[in-house]
């Protein structure tokens, strides 16, 4: 058996063993919209720690985190940055949110949000926006997964063709269990990629350089600047204090507004769970050092590949690592890849009908059909996401933080929602249009950008502008409805 040979037998076992996994839990749950989106709401501390943890860290952290470590580094760190922060608001929106789920039957954010304001179109200008973040989302975690078995396969699996295959076996399961089964494959494949993460994050170190230490100081000597905050920007120029700072902070507030993220707390099954995950989640943020030792020890390292989020794979496959270990390092970056495009998957076939479909046709499906939509709409979203995914030339972060963009509009509403009792659904939906609008035109535009600050940020600044002056302008919401609204998420009511 060749090589390469080796490695794929190695993936092929990790797949299958994925794959059973993700159909067991396809019997437990019932056959209606809560059962396939929200678990009956029955995760527990375990599965909501995993698959918080597993679905925020991608594809992205296995492959674009060290590939701007090798290629911009401490700009890197933004990452570590923004994990933390992102995650802390959701210790009070969590059960604020869980709590309104139990009482009026949520599952997504637009349906929250359309109930908040009482207009269905809230939840529909939602759903939009959510969909468009996140299918090019899912395609940086499909890219992502190419990526890595192109690289370890010498091109014996193309990234077309890797893609296909990874994401074959995540819509099989998706399919068959919808979040039960992502749940339960999020803990093996959490489990897995901490594992394999800091295996290598320390063993690749010690291996060129002799240790952790003597690498960064062989770097400073040679290379100062990619050990200066906040480290370099896309053409290889120090980044503007500006720039980062505003690449954190949109990303910071955009976290949690992921609805692959947001919605597990219509899963979680108590507030205490929520909680518990929130304090916890700092521990598997770690998992992203050991990442960014393998991408600062590619900087001095005799050779280098094209694309720099490939370093990774670049260096396993240099070192002279046995075939089987290669193959133990590709299944891990799968499985960040795949405990997040799952997620998102679900997530937008999910807003797709709850949200958009039920907005413009109304609420005329049985829960089975509705469940039956939503898995063809899974289908539909993947096979976009591989169409998007394969002539991409942004780098993987670059993929995100354009996503993020996007997504981060719906903090305004949100909040509104839980803080504003003036807040109305004019306000809501005229913010989000001018705020999506306003992100659109920069990227299209970048060099309008005030500052070099992130489009997303000057997209929520106009947003927040708008929802504030059209709200105070337009017809207050029901007043007994909004107490009782607020009653409720504070457990009160």
């Amino acid at each position: 058996m060749t090589s390469w040979q080796i490695v794929v037998l190695v993936v092929a076992v990790y797949l299958v063993a994925n794959l059973v996994i993700g159909l067991l839990p396809g019997s437990r749950s019932t056959d209606t919209v809560a059962g396939y989106v929200a678990g009956d709401r029955e995760f527990g501390t375990l599965v909501m720690y995993f698959v918080t943890g597993a679905s925020v860290f991608s594809a992205f952290a296995f492959l674009g985190g060290p590939g701007w470590a090798f290629s911009r580094g401490a700009a890197a760190f933004y990452i570590l940055g923004y994990g933390v922060l992102g995650m802390a608001p959701y210790f009070a929106l969590g059960p604020w949110a869980a709590r309104l789920g139990r009482k009026h039957g949520y599952v997504t954010q637009g349906a929250m949000l359309a109930h908040r304001f009482q207009n269905r179109w809230v939840g529909f200008t939602a759903g939009v926006i959510s969909v468009i973040a996140i299918i090019p989302y899912v395609a940086l975690q499909m890219r992502g997964a190419g990526i890595v078995l192109e690289q370890v396969t010498d091109g014996h699996v193309p990234l077309p063709l890797g893609a296909a295959l990874t994401y074959g076996i995540v819509l099989i399961y998706v399919w068959r269990s919808g979040v039960m089964g992502i749940g339960w494959t999020n803990v093996f494949q959490g489990v897995l990629m901490i594992g394999i993460a800091w295996a290598f994050g320390l063993y690749i170190p010690y291996k060129l350089y002799g240790g952790i230490g003597p690498m960064f100081e062989q770097i400073a000597a040679a290379q100062p600047a990619m050990l200066t905050a906040p480290g370099l920007d896309a053409a290889g120029n120090p980044w503007t204090p500006v720039a980062y700072s505003s690449a954190v902070l949109v990303s910071s507030i955009g976290l949690m507004m992921w609805p692959h993220l947001f919605m597990k707390a219509f899963a979680a099954k108590d507030d205490a769970t929520i909680r518990r995950t929130i304090m916890l989640f700092p521990t598997f943020q770690l998992f992203l050092l050991p990442l960014f030792l393998v991408g600062f020890a590619g900087i001095l390292y005799s050779s280098s590949p094209v694309d720099p989020d490939a370093i990774m794979p670049h260096i396993m496959l240099t070192v002279g690592l046995p075939p089987i270990v290669v193959g133990i390092f590709c299944a891990g970056a799968l499985a960040a890849s795949m405990s997040t495009g799952d997620a998102l998957i679900h997530g937008a076939a999910s807003i797709a009908v709850t949200d958009v479909y039920s907005a413009t046709r109304g609420d005329t499906l049985s829960q089975h059909d509705q469940r039956r939509l939503i898995r063809w709409l899974a289908i539909a979203v993947g096979v976009v996401a591989y169409a998007l995914a394969l002539p991409s030339g942004l780098s993987l972060v670059g993929m995100l933080l354009g996503a993020y963009g996007a997504i981060v509009q719906l903090a305004p509403p949100v909040y509104a929602a839980f803080l504003w009792r003036r807040a109305t659904a004019t306000g809501v939906i005229a913010g989000l249009l001018v705020g999506i609008s306003t992100v659109g035109l920069l990227i299209l535009m970048p060099e309008w950008k005030p500052f070099g600050l992130h489009e997303g940020l000057v997209g929520l600044a106009a947003n927040i502008i708008t929802l504030a002056v059209v709200s105070m302008t337009s017809r207050p919401p029901a007043r007994d409805h909004i107490s009782d609204w607020m009653a409720t998420s504070r457990n009160e009511a």
